[in-house]
């Protein structure tokens, strides 16, 4: 963690600016003409922020872990900053500009890499140190019921000797409880930035069990789509996948962040009370992954289940059509051979019913029995070749 910079007495405001000169800016406003003087250039109005998009959502200065300003612009909490030596800085924002950004990195000297990693977000969760800042990354998520499925958001945390910038990105997590509660232990905020970092990510964390509740619902009701048969099921268990590595993603970097911060603790001399605290959140975000990795398994062996599933309901309508193709052939055998029988007496009967004179068997006298007989004998040939056949 960042070191807690040395108690300075408040008649040391005008060192404190010399002496953080390799980690923060100092800005001397430049003096202004008297407001009666002709020169004196009108104030102009500020310019108000778009209704649409507030990023800085709350900015607020603390000593001794008590709120004392609520500034409403950047600006005023840099100056208010600068005139409490042993104060510290707390702000919060939701998709920042680059101007409000790049305004952070000049007046807390933060890496350019960082800000820039902080402007673009899409980033796995890490912890890097540069210099005197802490800057860390975290995935958040959050569980919808209506949809059943889950939110990812991204949280960015630059923590230093006496400042804390969060740049959040996406809906969750929610700060405003973690302010608020912080805010109700000043005896917790007094221990410095690094109980505000340990008190957010024990919120993130946090944030995992309703996750993890819905999505074991999620399984339950999967395993019983499966067997019944449910067709969408292997959407759902596609989606249900792909969620589940969004969130190995969240978690797995955060096991080894945070035993890098708990290996941190001799070197920093981190407070006993914050120790207790991180270790608390270690073992959360630990029993977290280890069920995020049984959810992909579950997963994995519920997909497995379910291609076995579908591949026998697949045979088994295959078998049915099959039967039921074989049963038609059989019945178009049948039609096939009582046709052909009953074609031959028609074919005998068309032919001498054409009434030619020239035909001898018209004046035959046994002209007649014989067609009965010619037709008899093909009609029963017939028979006896289509039932050896088993067509008949």
């Amino acid at each position: 963690m960042p070191e807690r910079p040395e108690h300075r007495p408040p008649s040391s405001a005008g060192k404190r600016a010399g002496k953080l000169t390799g980690w923060r800016r100092p800005v001397s406003p430049p003096s202004a003409p008297p407001a009666d003087s002709p020169t004196a250039p009108r104030p102009a109005p500020p310019a108000p922020q778009p209704a649409e998009h507030r990023s800085v959502i709350d900015s607020a200065v603390y000593r001794d872990g008590i709120r004392i300003a609520s500034p409403a612009t950047l600006a005023d909490t840099f100056r208010q900053l600068r005139e409490q030596p042993d104060g510290m800085a707390w702000i919060g924002l939701h998709r920042p500009t680059e101007t409000e950004l790049h305004s952070l990195a000049t007046e807390f000297n933060l890496h350019e890499l960082a800000v820039e990693d902080a402007l673009e977000a899409h980033q796995r969760p890490k912890l890097e140190r540069y210099g005197d800042t802490l800057f860390v990354v975290l995935r958040a998520a959050r569980y919808l019921d209506a949809l059943e499925e889950v939110d990812f958001g991204e949280l960015h945390v630059f923590v230093g000797p006496d400042f804390l910038i969060t740049v959040r990105h996406g809906g969750a997590p929610d700060l405003s409880n973690v302010r608020h509660r912080m805010e109700e232990s000043p005896e917790l905020l007094s221990l410095g930035p690094e109980a505000a970092l340990y008190a957010i990510l024990d919120a993130v964390v946090d944030g995992y069990a309703p996750v993890v509740a819905g999505v074991q619902t999620d399984i339950d009701e999967i395993e019983t789509e499966v067997f019944r048969g449910d067709p969408a099921v292997s959407r759902r268990i596609y989606e249900l996948s792909r969620e589940m590595v969004e969130f190995q993603r969240a978690t797995r970097p955060l096991v080894g962040m945070l035993h890098n911060l708990m290996a941190g603790f001799a070197k920093y001399g981190t407070d006993e009370e914050l120790q207790r605290y991180l270790r608390d959140v270690a073992d959360h975000v630990t029993h977290t992954s280890e069920r995020v990795d049984g959810f992909r398994q579950a997963l994995t062996e519920i997909l497995t289940v379910n291609a076995t599933l579908v591949s026998q309901q697949q045979n088994a309508e295959m078998r049915a059509l099959a039967e039921a193709g074989f049963e038609q052939n059989e019945e178009i055998k049948k039609i096939s051979s009582w046709a052909a029988i009953l074609f031959a007496p028609t074919l005998v009967g068309t032919i001498y019913g054409m009434n030619f004179e020239t035909m001898p068997e018209l004046k035959w006298t046994a002209g007649y029995p014989f067609a009965i007989l010619l037709m008899a004998v093909v009609c029963v040939s017939l028979y006896v070749i289509f039932k050896r056949r088993d067509w008949l």
